[in-house]
C-alpha cells in the first residue's frame, strides 16, 4: 500500500506567508503589518491574520511569532495562552543557547 500525504489546498498568498514565517528565528516576533509588507500586501494585515488562523501546521510553521503592532499577542489557533507559552519557551531556549558558560 502506498501512503498518501494530505492534500492541503493552499492559496499562493498562504504559501508566501508560511514561507516567510519559516524565516523568523525562534524567540523572535514580528507584527501582522510586517508580514503583510513582506508578502507584498501591506494593506491586508487582517486577511493575513485569517490565513494564519487556518495554518494547517501551527507548531511547524510558526504563526505564533506574529503579534499585533501594539505588542499585544493577538490570536492563535491553539489559544492565546499556548501562544504565550511557546514564545516564552523559545525565548528561554534562545537565552540558554546564547549563554556561553
Amino acid at each position: 500500500m502506498r501512503s498518501r500525504s494530505p492534500d492541503f489546498k493552499l492559496s499562493l498568498l498562504a504559501k508566501k506567508i508560511y514561507a516567510v514565517l519559516l524565516t523568523i528565528p525562534p524567540g523572535e516576533i514580528r507584527t501582522y503589518a510586517w508580514l503583510a509588507r513582506k508578502v507584498g500586501k501591506p494593506r491586508h494585515s487582517r486577511a493575513i491574520g485569517q490565513i494564519l488562523k487556518r495554518n494547517p501546521w501551527p507548531l511547524l510553521v510558526p504563526c505564533h511569532r506574529i503579534v499585533k503592532s501594539n505588542g499585544e499577542l493577538g490570536g492563535y489557533a491553539l489559544g492565546v495562552k499556548t501562544k504565550k507559552n511557546l514564545l516564552d519557551l523559545e525565548q528561554k531556549i534562545r537565552q540558554c543557547l546564547a549563554n556561553k558558560e
